[in-house]
């Protein structure tokens, strides 16, 4: 009987077997630039081109003087004619095609006609109408526009192309982060028509999704041996210049990627996704570029979105920043109108809540809330609703009283991912409940593809479960794409690799499934249920320190200055005019006036610009912004005065006061004209002191009779000084202190032989980002700055004073004044340093040491609305990461029973190292901006020793050190109503921080009014201080008839009971532990 069996009995013919790493590395062939690029897939991707200036007119009105004109100025222009290849320039500067366009009938039989522009800088496509549809990136990148079937007709059409001369990330002169080149010429490379070939282009994208999966599977799996198999038996069957062979290699890879990649079917199966794709475009509102130029890239980038949308129905893009949603607004409405109309459909969803995406390190607490506050009022009046989850991906640090505010401001997701640069300890979490200082929580996702970026590459889909970190709890995770930081987008190429990861893992699985469809929200709503359902989440309380970018709290000084004094004046400017607009009909609130500099200084607060991180640009036109904010700033705060019978300036009859905005009692030493007349007066060459005192809010009065303690300036011997009061006695030497005598108990703060404010210089050389970081070896650098030359100046009897001179090096002095105040009702507790500084260096970072006799392995900071506790010690990494770290108005180091605290005006960095407390002064980094800090600077800083540990006197002592009392002048009668208006009385370590008009009260007239609400009211934001649950009763002298416990947004939340109602109205609040609280008062 024969064999039965079909397999061969003789072979003469050897296989053999893959060779694995050749195999791989053949597959680059197919799709490769260089030496194959004309005999493989690339040299098929297009089927015709044409761009003959019989089809494609080209002339150009080039913009002078760098400015950007709109649609409507710019087609006003003269029109030159140009041409392919011809060049254009400077940096910055705009030009304006205007496109005359035939397409020649041989293209009328293609399905698809682009437009293809490419001047390798970026672009912005408009209609005949001025209605802009496609953004261009240049450089290969986002180059072409899909042409309307209309203009198919062999008819001319005509549209335009904005051209600016910067490419995605500005103009650098070397690598990214360079100073921009301010003579850098474009040459306009493409201007065609073109028939693209589809299929081939799909062909690519299959081809790259199947190769990545045979590089990156795992060598030993079956699917990775699978998808080599595919793709070689593609490369085997593809044919140069071969249609056939190309819709054959396009149906081999559909044994791998399925059948339904084509379209946005492919996202319909029952087979459960686990990453949540969304579009995004990070735009950063300046960087390497200025503001004027963002207002464009959110046009460009925007506008390709929506045309996006056109084409691929699954696509959602998210997109956060109302000031960008502004710009559009009020220079681009047809586009605006449009997006509207996508935020409609569920495709475009705007998120985060907030004005830009902003610092959270150094704004203040109410700049965090206002951000919030304009964020939120601007979606709901143009979109209908408020955003619920806060997204600030790229961020250098995140306070931690975020949770808190964002729970007040009506959100509870939070988006975040910058966490995944740190440079020394890799953070724990992907997903996991967040929790602020007082308790409230946000649950918060950091996308384990690590970037806010992503190129949707085969990669990015798997990394979003190797690298994701809360497997245990929750498997699922968001994968941000597109194009970012300098804008552009998600690309239709993003979305096709989207596609064919999904019917991958669909087809052969391995692979995580990918999904696109839902929104941010979508999936955070999921997350949500999962936690009500009893899934339980990590939690992390306090800040999230980041482990780079510490350099930011000191670089670019003097916007950090700007941002510190204009916080400070909006909350005397809003206080004022409250009380103006509730006493005197005649006044109006000038609400629009005050919406418009937060709007200012909230754009400042951007992540690129107050952290000093961008082009020298940026700061001339944020400098332009301050200057608006205090000269705007000063006039509202002096009609608000002038309407209560105050004065700036001394007027006949008139009699100088202050005003004090606190709620606690002050006084201090203040300068005063030279021809005020007071009895009890200290002269000196330019102008005169003079003491004035509160017993609580209101007027402060002069105090018109000697100091019971007077200060004195002492030469005790050669080159050493004595600043004396009753409460201290600083001895002095070459500029530096070498005792600090508290003598109410006869303590000594500077331990034996060491030096106070000692100058120090350090080697500031990081290892890449020059203006964002310090890093933790730049202490080794440590060099001492020389004693100065010390003059007394100052007396007293109400101030005793000296000067400092020390040259730093040759081409840089610090001029310090050393002062201490009369011991009087309070003055006079800490020693102060007024400095000014001429700086010109290169990679060098200034800072002040003081060390102190005191032990404790914390050091306390001041944060927004709290305190944070950060070691001062090194035991472990995570500890050591924080060699660097934020404070705002103090930082403090205390033991059992006394402590000392540093003040400050301006400053932002800080560090505590054993017992030594240094405060950063200033860098000099030369990239982006070369000439970052270099110039004139002015800055205070204090010492403060006291007893206990951090009490109400450091925070209130910080509070007045950085708003201190201005002279004033009204007329002799005058009565103070200002004193009664509100008070409160109960637990020092509540501070009401701020006090406005209600957002929505009928009487005043701002940007919208979102809610219909009655009479008028008076809005209080307090909060705990401390760390301790405390009470205070509030009496007010207004005739109040409701008090509303309410959000940040003002929405009333529960009403408080009164203890009295109608006039001296007075309740009673209970806070939590650094509990944020607001409050409505409704007026009768």
């Amino acid at each position: 009987m024969g064999e039965s069996s079909q397999y061969p009995k003789l072979n003469f013919e050897p296989h053999a077997a893959k060779i694995q790493n050749i195999a791989l590395d053949r597959l680059r062939e197919l799709t490769a630039g260089g030496q194959y690029s004309s005999v493989n897939l690339t040299s098929m991707y297009v089927l015709d081109r044409e761009s003959d200036s019989k089809y494609v007119g080209l002339s150009v009105y080039s913009v002078p003087n760098l400015e950007r004109p709109l649609f409507d100025e710019a087609i006003k222009g003269e029109f030159k004619p140009t041409h392919k290849g011809a060049s254009f320039g400077p940096s910055w500067s705009t030009h304006w095609f205007k496109v005359v366009l035939i397409v020649p009938e041989r293209f009328h039989k293609y399905g698809r006609v682009e437009f293809h522009w490419d001047a390798n800088n970026e672009g912005l496509v408009y209609l005949e109408d001025g209605d802009p549809v496609q953004g261009l990136t240049g450089g290969g990148e986002r180059v072409e526009w899909v042409l309307p079937k209309s203009f198919l007709n062999g008819k001319p059409h005509t549209f335009y192309v904005e051209m600016s001369c910067n490419g995605m990330f500005g103009n650098p002169d070397g690598d990214t982060i360079q100073p921009p080149s301010p003579d850098r010429y474009f040459d306009l490379s493409t201007a065609d028509i073109v028939a693209p070939n589809m299929e081939a282009r799909q062909l690519n994208i299959d081809f790259w999704i199947l190769g990545d999966a045979a590089r990156e599977f795992p060598s030993n799996s079956v699917e990775m041996h699978k998808a080599l198999t595919v793709a070689t038996e593609i490369m085997n069957t593809f044919k140069t210049g071969d249609q056939e062979s190309v819709l054959a290699c396009r149906q081999i890879a559909q044994k791998y990627l399925g059948n339904k990649i084509n379209t946005a079917d492919v996202y319909n199966s029952d087979l459960r996704p686990i990453v949540f794709a969304t579009g995004h475009c990070h735009i950063d509102c300046c960087w390497l570029w200025p503001f004027a130029e963002t207002k464009r890239k959110v046009a460009r980038s925007w506008a390709s979105q929506v045309t996006l949308m056109e084409e691929y129905d699954e696509h959602h893009f998210t997109a956060s920043s109302a000031q960008q949603y502004y710009w559009l607004e009020t220079r681009y409405p047809k586009l605006f109108k449009r997006i509207k109309a996508k935020v409609h459909d569920g495709k475009f969803q705007y998120i985060g809540g907030s004005w830009v995406e902003h610092d959270t390190n150094m704004p203040s607490g109410e700049s965090l809330v206002r951000q919030f506050l304009l964020g939120q009022r601007y979606f709901q009046s143009r979109f209908g609703k408020r955003c619920e989850t806060f997204w600030l991906p790229d961020t250098f640090g995140y306070s931690p009283q975020l949770p808190q505010l964002c729970r007040l401001a009506g959100m509870t997701r939070f988006l975040t991912q910058k966490l995944s640069w740190n440079n020394i300890n890799k953070f724990p979490h992907t997903t996991f409940n967040w929790v602020a200082l007082d308790g409230s929580q946000v649950i918060c996702h950091m996308p384990p593809s690590e970037t806010y970026t992503a190129m949707a590459h085969f990669g990015d889909v798997k990394r979003s479960v190797t690298q994701h970190k809360t497997l245990d709890s929750d498997e699922t995770s968001l994968l941000v794409f597109g194009y970012g930081d300098g804008g552009g987008g998600p690309t239709a190429e993003h979305i096709e690799k989207l596609r064919r990861c999904r019917g991958m893992s669909d087809t052969v699985g391995l692979l995580p499934r990918v999904h696109m469809g839902d929104s941010v929200d979508d999936f955070f709503s999921r997350v949500e249920g999962k936690i009500i359902n009893g899934i339980k989440f990590p939690t992390w309380y306090g800040e999230l320190y980041f482990e780079l970018h510490r350099g930011t709290y000191t670089t670019q000084s003097n916007n950090k200055k700007f941002n510190r004094k204009a916080e400070v004046l909006m909350r005397e400017i809003e206080a004022i005019a409250t009380y103006a607009s509730i006493q005197k009909k005649r006044y109006q609130y000038p609400k629009k006036d005050i919406d418009h500099l937060w709007q200012l200084i909230c754009l400042c607060h951007f992540h690129d610009c107050l952290p000093g991180s961008s082009i020298a640009m940026a700061y001339e036109e944020s400098d332009k912004m301050y200057e608006e904010v205090f000269t705007m700033g000063a006039k509202l705060f002096e009609d608000a005065a002038a309407s209560l019978g105050i004065s700036i300036i001394p007027k006949l009859g008139s009699r100088p006061v202050a005003i004090n905005n606190e709620q606690w009692p002050r006084t201090e030493v203040v300068r005063v004209p030279k021809d005020t007349v007071i009895t009890n007066k200290q002269v000196a060459e330019t102008h005169n002191y003079a003491l004035v005192s509160a017993s609580g809010p209101g007027i402060a009065r002069v105090v018109d009779v000697k100091p019971t303690s007077a200060v004195s300036a002492t030469e005790v011997s050669f080159g050493i000084f004595v600043l004396r009061n009753d409460k201290l006695q600083a001895t002095v030497k070459g500029g530096h202190i070498t005792s600090l005598i508290d003598l109410t108990c006869d303590r000594e703060i500077i331990p034996q032989g060491r030096k106070a404010n000692q100058f120090v210089i350090f080697d500031d050389k990081p290892l890449y980002w020059q203006a964002w970081d310090v890093e933790i070896y730049h202490t080794e650098s440590r060099e001492e700055i020389p004693d100065g030359k010390v003059t007394i100046i100052e007396k007293g009897p109400l101030r005793a004073a000296l000067t400092v001179e020390t040259k730093i090096s040759s081409t840089s002095w610090i001029k310090t004044t050393i002062s201490l105040a009369a011991s009087t009702a309070g003055a006079g507790s800490y020693i102060e340093f007024d400095n000014e500084i001429e700086w010109d260096e290169n990679m060098k970072f200034l800072k002040v040491e003081f060390p102190v006799d005191i032990y404790n392995t914390e050091a306390a900071y001041e944060t927004q609305y709290g305190i944070i506790r950060r070691p001062t010690h090194y035991n472990t990494t995570w500890d050591a990461a924080k060699f660097e770290v934020c404070c705002h108005k103090w930082a403090d180091l205390s033991e059992h029973g006394y402590g000392v605290s540093i003040l400050n005006d301006c400053k932002y960095g800080f560090a505590t190292s054993g017992n030594l407390m240094r405060l950063s002064l200033i860098r000099a980094p030369k990239a982006p901006d070369p000439n970052a800090d270099i110039g004139r600077h002015k800055f205070r800083y204090a010492i403060l020793p006291h007893r206990g540990g951090v009490t109400e006197e450091v925070v209130r002592t910080a509070r007045d050190f950085n708003s201190p009392m201005q002279v004033s002048y009204v007329g002799q009668g005058y009565d103070d109503k200002l004193a009664s208006l509100v008070r409160l009385n109960g637990a020092p370590g509540i501070i009401l921080d701020t006090v406005k008009r209600g957002e929505d009260d009928k009487d005043i007239k701002g940007e919208e009014v979102l809610k219909d609400r009655a009479g008028r009211s008076v809005v209080l934001r307090l909060y705990e201080s401390l760390g301790g649950k405390a009470s205070t009763i509030i009496t007010s002298s207004l005739f109040v008839k409701e008090v509303w416990k309410t959000n940040l947004l003002e929405d009333d939340l529960e009403s408080v009971d009164l203890m009295k109602a109608g006039a001296n109205t007075t309740f009673k609040i209970t806070l939590r532990p650094f509990e944020v609280a607001t409050f409505r008062l409704l007026l009768g």
